[in-house]
């Protein structure tokens, strides 16, 4: 179990945090070699399937999830969307949690990756390179674009 976890905080409002975050085909802009194919129509929701396919032609793998959990922030509490990976390659799962805190937000990225065929001795590996990629994908979605 390559178990991580990644926090960040935001000068952005928790309901602008969140929509950054899980507007699922901004996540190919800021993951490099992979693109997304939203398989549900919108809105997000309970039962949204989307599919991450990271490599370069034929060559490649891809990360098929489905939504799980999907409870907006609001006044009364942190928001949370729980992925369920459901891949040939990758299983497990992620949460993103979102939340008021001060002039800005708090976002708490939890995720068990799962590597089929990879031993378990590389899953501190994994963990590691699971969290500068995730954390970098988080900087870029959060990042402020006004001038």
């Amino acid at each position: 179990m390559a178990l991580f976890r990644i926090d960040r905080r935001t000068r952005l409002a928790p309901a602008e945090a969140w929509r950054r975050l899980t507007a699922w085909e901004r996540h190919g802009d800021s993951v490099p070699l992979t693109r997304i194919a939203v398989h549900t129509a919108p809105p997000s929701g309970i039962g949204t399937v989307f599919v991450a396919r990271t490599g370069l032609g034929p060559l490649g793998f891809d990360d098929r999830m489905e939504i799980a959990r999907w409870q907006p922030p609001s006044e009364s509490g942190p928001g949370v969307c729980r992925l369920e990976k459901r891949g040939r390659a990758i299983t497990g799962w992620a949460e993103i949690e979102v939340g008021g805190s001060g002039p800005g937000s708090y976002v708490i990225w939890r995720e068990d990756l799962r590597v089929r065929g990879l031993p378990r001795a590389l899953d501190g590996l994994t963990a590691r390179v699971g969290r500068v990629v995730f954390g970098r994908a988080i900087n870029v979605l959060l990042r402020d674009r006004t001038p």
